[in-house]
């Protein structure tokens, strides 16, 4: 027995219009008892027509999935022309979203495809913060949209996160006295870097809450003002010398340092 067919016309890459006809043909049973035909990116007539002419001479059905409304219309006139059974799969959404919204459409394809490009951007993004964290690897430094600089406690890992769902990618640097900074950092845009600095007395409190969190003792020299101070000397030091833009973390939220940070971007 021959499989029946269905066409899957779209002016993008047709994948709505599968799934679509997928779900309905699992009320039919398995869909590999079909096949399907995807004929992407029909953004005009003559395709069209080439597509029903084949549809009408295999007695196949058709699902289309159009976003131009006189391309829509066409279709249809075609397919009872052919006595070709037609679906118009977004046709009835837009018309009825039209009317609600009393609004046109964009009508452009591809917009879900856009979408799902953003989306892989996002996940991208959020791997690179990952693996850059923390200077685990200073070739980092090269390949981000932005790199954090300071030293420990300074929301450099949260920062670079809530950056990463923003489609940034975000590499961290932490400044530490005693260990010479990657060379790396010295050799890119220093408008890609971002110094994040902090009240002295803020970063002790922090400092012991951390220390006592991992049950520690509260007056290790981590937390000491002695040496807080020394980190911060230091730290001036260095971004005095990158020649980067330096925002005060002190009492600010997450959120809004990563603001200062994307409206330093745009100025970019």
């Amino acid at each position: 027995m021959v499989k029946p067919i269905i066409y899957l016309v779209s002016d993008s890459l047709g994948e709505t219009a599968e799934k679509v006809i997928k779900s309905a043909l699992l009320q039919f049973g398995d869909h590999h008892e079909y096949e399907l035909v995807r004929e992407p990116y029909v953004d005009g007539r003559e395709k069209i027509n080439h597509v029903l002419m084949t549809v009408a001479r295999e007695r196949a059905i058709v699902g289309y999935t159009l976003v131009d409304p006189e391309l829509r219309e066409y279709i249809y006139e075609r397919s009872v022309e052919l006595d070709i059974e037609a679906i118009d799969i977004l046709g009835p959404m837009l018309d009825a979203m039209e009317r609600m919204f009393k609004k046109k459409p964009r009508v452009k394809p591809g917009l879900n495809h856009q979408l799902d490009e953003a989306y892989f951007k996002r996940i991208e993004a959020i791997e690179f913060a990952v693996k850059y964290d923390d200077g685990r690897d200073p070739r980092g430094i090269e390949k981000a949209d932005i790199v954090l600089v300071g030293i420990s406690r300074t929301s450099k890992t949260p920062l670079s996160q809530y950056l990463a769902l923003k489609s940034f990618k975000v590499a961290n640097v932490p400044i530490v006295p005693e260990v010479d900074p990657p060379k790396e950092l010295f050799s890119v845009d220093p408008s890609k870097c971002i110094g994040l600095k902090i009240n002295s007395q803020k970063l002790n409190d922090i400092r012991k809450e951390r220390l006592k969190a991992l049950g520690l003792k509260p007056n290790a020299n981590y937390a000491t003002t002695t040496r807080i101070e020394q980190e911060l000397e230091y730290f001036e030091t260095l971004v005095e010398r990158l020649g980067c833009p330096v925002i005060d973390v002190s009492y600010k939220a997450v959120e809004e340092t990563a603001n200062i940070i994307l409206q330093l971007q745009m100025l970019n």
